[in-house]
């Protein structure tokens, strides 16, 4: 892994979130929620729009009840926030990053992402900054096939 592990400057960027609580398999129903709010105004098209992953809690250790994942999409200008989907306005902020690519099935995410901090990070000479690690969703399943997904997992660094 640590050949595939690059250091960007990660730009910042204003996003529309909707923060998904509870079971994590059940993430797929709230970004559901996400594209049905991005369809229905407009705000954050996918085909002009990055999306993001954010991670704050990893789901090998925390209890389905406290587990939280927010889904985003970069805005060019601030949403109104009284929607009825629940999506609010935040930002990733800018700093530095590890970013490892993965092409293939998002079932793959959770070990890459258990991988950067258990193998990468400890011999890397890098610390953590305080941003929870996130994905950048390049394309989706109804797009291409499961094996040409591409994504990005980015490990904030100081």
């Amino acid at each position: 892994m640590q050949g595939q592990v690059k250091i960007v400057n990660f730009p910042a960027s204003s996003v529309a979130m909707l923060t998904h609580y509870g079971q994590p398999e059940l993430i797929n129903e709230t970004a559901a929620r996400f594209i049905e709010w991005r369809k229905t105004t407009g705000y954050s098209p996918v085909a002009s729009s990055q999306t993001y992953g954010l991670a704050p809690d990893d789901p090998a250790t925390t209890p389905s009840d406290e587990f939280a994942f927010h889904i985003c999409g970069t805005v060019t200008s601030p949403i109104a926030e009284d929607n009825r989907f629940g999506v609010v306005n935040s930002d990733i902020p800018a700093g530095r990053c590890a970013v490892l690519r993965h092409q293939g099935s998002h079932d793959a995410l959770t070990g890459l992402a258990q991988a950067l901090y258990r193998d990468w990070l400890p011999g890397s000479g890098e610390e953590l900054r305080d941003f929870p690690l996130f994905f950048h969703y390049h394309n989706f399943v109804h797009e291409v096939a499961e094996h040409e997904l591409l994504t990005d997992i980015y490990l904030p660094l100081k």
